[in-house]
């Protein structure tokens, strides 16, 4: 990673809907999809054990600050570390407040009002609000594949949500704050595709995260009490410093780098298979339910993927 990690198209005057031909898509934006996949799937079961004992607000501000600070490790480690231009210092914040701000704290407290698999499925509604703003805001065109790809990755989340509307419905607060989280991301994604920048991605994860975490932490000393960590579990605790080491650190990086590999509306359906992966851990973990919704939409979610990652259309 350095100053080249902006080699591949980006919206602009040469190139207004960051078109990138099928077979230019890089086999590192696939490899980190994967990793996502997996990593923010079960993250999702190991994130409801620590807010058990764990504020949400406390618990961001754990994962925010150390994740940006471990990311800034790395970057000084390979000689990475820059400051932020003054031309990008706003888009910078822009992007923050959605990305960072907006996704961890509503999300935070989404999952704690419903199970975190259902929680999982309505936040990975994403693809389709930020398929709508790519759109609007980059110009880029929804081909057949893709517009097939989301409908077949909506049809699986639909499978998997359908017999529980019931119960998102006594608990609407929970699917209302993971609805909002849903939005704010994607309004993060197709803004960080919207700006151009020049440092690399692994400071702009850095800068993202720690500046994101910002208003998390004056929410967590205004609004929480001040909690004694040291006598939180240590099933918790682990739970904690999963989530700070790989979903935030790792997670925050590789998903910045897969937006700026991928159009958006192809990186956001890649992230399809994270609810799939969150509800079967959760039910491995929680013993929450699996069973024959999971199956299907676990066979629509792969036909999805297949369809817009592997033959997937000129942008």
């Amino acid at each position: 990673m350095g100053y080249d990690d902006n080699i591949h198209p980006q919206p602009g005057k040469d190139n207004p809907s960051g078109k990138i031909a099928a077979e230019k898509l890089p086999t590192l934006g696939f490899l980190l999809l994967g990793a996502i996949a997996f990593f923010w799937g079960i993250s999702w079961p190991i994130m409801k054990t620590a807010l058990s004992e764990i504020g949400p607000w406390t618990f961001r501000s754990c994962c925010l600050i150390f994740g940006g600070l471990g990311v800034f490790v790395i970057a000084k480690a390979n000689r990475l570390w820059v400051p932020i231009p003054k031309t990008e210092i706003w888009p910078l914040l822009i992007v923050a407040s959605f990305n960072v701000t907006g996704w961890h704290l509503l999300s935070a407290y989404g999952l704690t009002h419903m199970n975190a698999g259902r929680a999982a499925i309505v936040g990975f509604t994403m693809p389709v609000w930020a398929s709508l703003l790519a759109v609007i805001l980059l110009g880029e065109r929804l081909m057949l594949s893709r517009l097939i790809g989301l409908g077949l990755g909506m049809a699986g989340l639909a499978v998997l949500i359908g017999p529980d509307f019931q119960v998102l419905g006594s608990a609407p607060l929970g699917a209302a704050f993971m609805l909002a989280a849903s939005i704010s991301w994607a309004a993060g994604t197709v803004s960080l595709k919207y700006f151009r920048w020049t440092i690399p991605t692994l400071c702009l994860t850095g800068w993202q995260t720690i500046l994101g975490s910002i208003p998390v932490i004056l929410g967590a000393l205004i609004l929480e009490p001040i909690s004694d960590l040291s006598r939180i579990s240590w099933q918790a605790g682990v739970a904690t410093a999963f989530m700070i080491l790989i979903p935030v650190t790792f997670g925050s990086w590789a998903w910045f780098k897969v937006v700026q590999l991928f159009p958006a509306s192809i990186a956001s359906i890649g992230t399809l298979a994270v609810p799939v992966v969150g509800v079967v851990s959760s039910g491995l973990a929680l013993g929450e339910p699996i069973g024959f919704q999971e199956v299907t939409a676990l066979i629509l979610l792969t036909m999805a993927l297949s369809i817009v990652m592997i033959k997937p259309n000129p942008a």
